[in-house]
């Protein structure tokens, strides 16, 4: 499974690539605002430091807007992916961007068949948002699954970008269910690592070791 990192954060985002964490990254204008960096000047920072995808969102809603802005975006660098909404003129302009050869990611699906949409228009990438899904008491893990078995039925080459992750089951279910990537806040990725149980087994192996007295170094 690839990571992606859900941030605009340079600091962030460089210390999860030092540990080959990061294979893309995804940001929208709410991590960029949060930036509170030049949308342009922040997506060509990200690129220089990540190989893989770096996901940039259009802000405009009608298809013509969208190309335009896409094309200025992609122009960027070459690893840029197009981040466009799934709307009808989101996929209006997935269409275009894919003739033309450029990597799409279709955000904001909630439902298998807009998955199904994206796959058909040329996405690169299809992003469910699992967390705004359980915010309203659905769960968003059978969204990934139906994705999953649609996909495979059809060998759509689109990947499966789980998005809106909160915590660490959905990163394990996601990889479970077998999504191609999910993207996550630094935060949550680097919760993976923890586990009341590995807190509680070095605190004894600690608590063992000063009883010997001894040093390594």
């Amino acid at each position: 499974m690839k990571f992606f990192v859900d941030t605009a954060d340079i600091d962030a985002i460089a210390e999860l690539n030092d540990l080959g964490m990061v294979d893309g990254v995804t940001t929208n204008p709410s991590l960029i605002a949060k930036s509170g960096r030049n949308i342009l000047e922040v997506t060509k920072e990200i690129c220089g430091m990540v190989k893989g995808p770096v996901s940039a969102e259009v802000v405009a809603t009608k298809a013509d807007d969208m190309i335009a802005e896409g094309r200025k975006l992609a122009a960027i660098a070459d690893n840029i992916a197009i981040k466009v909404p799934l709307t009808w003129d989101g996929l209006k302009a997935c269409k275009v961007f894919a003739d033309e050869g450029r990597m799409v990611n279709v955000t904001l699906c909630f439902s298998p068949n807009q998955a199904l949409l994206a796959a058909k228009a040329g996405a690169a990438f299809i992003s469910p948002f699992i967390g705004r899904l359980d915010d309203i008491h659905v769960d968003g893990m059978e969204l990934i699954q139906d994705i999953r078995e649609i996909y495979d039925n059809y060998d759509f080459e689109t990947q499966i970008l789980a998005a809106s992750i909160r915590t660490p089951n959905h990163v394990a279910e996601s990889a479970r269910i077998g999504a191609d990537v999910i993207t996550a806040p630094p935060a949550v990725i680097k919760s993976l690592a923890s586990h009341p149980l590995t807190d509680k087994g070095l605190a004894a192996f600690m608590a063992d070791w000063e009883k010997t007295g001894q040093t390594i170094l």
